[in-house]
């Protein structure tokens, strides 16, 4: 079995319609919730992760310049991470095609292999 981290992306405006109201909130949480049980009770989740803040900083480049997000640059966001357990590369796509961030019609799963060391 190898580990994967799933980077949860959608575009800021698709987030803060998730989160505009505490009734919204409370729904997108149980969702998010659900999933990760049942990937927790099949055995793949290594760690749920973390929901991320929607601020950031990024230092560049040899100039070491720090600059704040979030980040103009990108049409959509990170909002948040899991690393989970699964055989292959396609095992764990298949995984992330439960994850309510692609009820969102521009929401993604980032599918990484992480590397061992």
């Amino acid at each position: 079995m190898a580990e994967f981290i799933f980077l949860y992306r959608n575009s800021a405006q698709a987030r803060n319609a998730a989160m505009g109201t505490p009734e919204m909130r409370q729904k997108s949480m149980e969702s998010w919730v659900a999933w990760l049980r049942d990937l927790e009770n099949r055995g793949h989740v290594r760690s749920n992760g973390q929901p991320l803040e929607p601020t950031g900083k990024i230092v560049k480049g040899g100039s070491r310049l720090v600059v704040d997000g979030p980040f103009a640059e990108a049409k959509d966001v990170i909002g948040g991470y899991s690393i989970v357990v699964a055989k292959d590369a396609a095992e764990a796509a298949e995984l992330a095609k439960g994850c309510p961030a692609l009820a969102d019609p521009e929401g993604s799963v980032e599918v990484r292999p992480i590397a061992a060391m």
